[in-house]
């Protein structure tokens, strides 16, 4: 089983919150590995909107996305591209 994770700083304006919380449920749905999203010590389902949500990720928040499964590492790549864009938003 492939373990990955990945700590990356959030830097758009509103966090992860509303549409981008969205975007990123949506993105880590498309991967059949278990995806969790962690803000300091609480981490939880990165595929689920309201326990993303719950998280209450802010800008300049610093979070560790976490995945395993099959094609862990290529999940948590692609939601560290994804904050790092600051999901297409600016």
């Amino acid at each position: 089983m492939t373990v990955a994770e990945a700590t990356v700083k959030v830097l758009n304006k509103v966090g992860l919150h509303a549409r981008p919380a969205v975007v990123f449920v949506k993105t880590a749905r498309k991967f059949k590995s278990k995806v969790e999203i962690c803000k300091e010590d609480e981490c939880v389902d990165a595929k689920t909107l309201l326990k993303v949500l719950s998280l209450d990720v802010v800008y300049g928040d610093v979070i560790t996305i976490k995945a395993e499964g099959e094609d862990a590492e290529e999940a948590v790549k692609t939601l560290v591209e994804l904050v790092e864009s600051k999901f297409g938003e600016e």
